[in-house]
């Protein structure tokens, strides 16, 4: 009897591993939402901007894959994306790409007008995983809360299913790949689509390079050197520096 309870015990347990199948090279397409809106300065230029923009910023990003390393980078805009070309640019040159054998990143930047090519490690993030869980292009997710820069929250749902500790942009560090991400304090949201795993051409997956490059530190040492021109007195003190704010965490992100 006991003979047979152990047969029927491993049965089981092999069925249902061969049921999960782990995902370890795939293409997951990424809706990437602001609200444009909300970013901007409440002055009477930003005001003026408003009425000819439309309420959000959606794009879609592809996040590649394969072999512990990945690449995630701008592929087509949202018909509903009603906004000028320069606020389009920065969406369209930038990308990210992690090595996640040597934990190192690489990224490309357009801040204000100008490509910076940063080299690092890959940000360590205080990670708190919760008991709540969320569907997200068929997979199950299961919530962890973050925080990054010392004080900017963020909101995660990874899959196990998916075996790569990744995410959109820099975001990583989880026990399985980040299909969905909220940073509310920069008004924006990722959220899978789609996760194709007909994947045929790791080319893709491949850094940057330029002659001048940068680390996360002397990045953001350069940024908050030039953000104390910007002006902070009188009556939009507060709103100032939150769009100070705003730019350095977009600019690290």
């Amino acid at each position: 009897m006991k003979t047979k309870l152990f047969f029927i015990t491993v049965l089981f347990f092999t069925i249902r591993l061969n049921a999960q199948h782990f995902v370890d090279k795939a293409v997951i397409e990424y809706e990437v939402s602001t609200n444009l809106k909300k970013t901007m300065s409440n002055d009477s230029w930003g005001e003026m901007m408003k009425d000819n923009l439309s309420d959000l910023k959606i794009s879609y990003f592809n996040y590649t894959f394969a072999d512990n390393k990945s690449i995630f980078k701008f592929n087509r805009w949202s018909p509903k994306t009603r906004i000028p070309k320069y606020l389009k640019d920065a969406d369209e040159e930038n990308s990210w790409y992690s090595n996640f054998y040597t934990g190192t990143i690489n990224m490309q930047k357009q801040i204000a007008g100008t490509l910076f090519v940063i080299n690092d490690s890959i940000p360590k993030i205080e990670w708190k995983i919760t008991n709540e869980n969320r569907e997200i292009a068929g997979y199950n997710c299961r919530k962890a809360v973050g925080k990054i820069m010392d004080d900017v929250y963020i909101f995660a749902f990874y899959t196990d299913d998916i075996t790569i500790s990744g995410g959109p942009v820099s975001i990583s560090g989880l026990p399985g790949m980040i299909l969905g991400l909220t940073v509310p304090r920069l008004y924006t949201s990722y959220i899978a689509t789609k996760v194709d795993v007909a994947f045929t051409n790791p080319a893709d997956i491949k850094p940057i390079t330029a002659k001048k490059t940068y680390d996360l530190k002397e990045l953001k040492a350069l940024f908050e050197d030039k953000l104390k021109d910007w002006y902070s007195d009188g009556d939009q003190k507060e709103e100032i520096q939150r769009q100070k704010n705003m730019f350095l965490w977009n600019a690290l992100l």
